[in-house]
């Protein structure tokens, strides 16, 4: 088993493996992004910067997605991560990282139509935090 792990999470392997990972789990899918990361770094610390960019770009991606799919809904629905958007706005999707509303509001600023690059712009940033995060913890 241990090899298989060792393998699984080789240099490159290890950081598609981390990309797809963090890629679902920023989608509608539940994920666990982050304990591919930690266990990434512990095998490979070398990668460091390399899995922090993974990470972080292929969540950001995920996250752009569900906003995509939230301009494909009927602007007919309202729903409470929808006001709250509507009140706080972009920056809201700091919070884009965050387990159970983070989802909701990534489809909820597609929904909106809010500016394509201030979402990603702030779920970039809130995403980047959260794996700047677990890349300490795992150092």
């Amino acid at each position: 088993m241990e090899q298989f792990v060792a393998r699984l999470m080789g240099d490159e392997a290890g950081l598609w493996t981390l990309f797809l990972s963090s890629f679902l789990g920023a989608t509608v899918l539940p994920g666990g992004s982050e304990v591919v990361l930690f266990a990434l770094l512990k095998l490979h610390p070398q990668l460091l910067w390399l899995a922090l960019f993974s990470a972080t770009i292929g969540n950001t991606l995920g996250a752009m997605t569900s906003y995509l799919l939230g301009r494909l809904l009927p602007k007919d629905r309202h729903h409470r991560a929808v006001a709250w958007l509507q009140r706080h706005g972009s920056p809201a999707l700091l919070l884009a990282w965050a387990p159970l509303i983070g989802d909701a509001l990534c489809v909820a600023a597609g929904w909106l139509r809010i500016n394509p690059w201030h979402a990603a712009l702030f779920m970039l940033l809130g995403k980047g935090a959260r794996y700047g995060a677990v890349t300490l913890a795992a150092v």
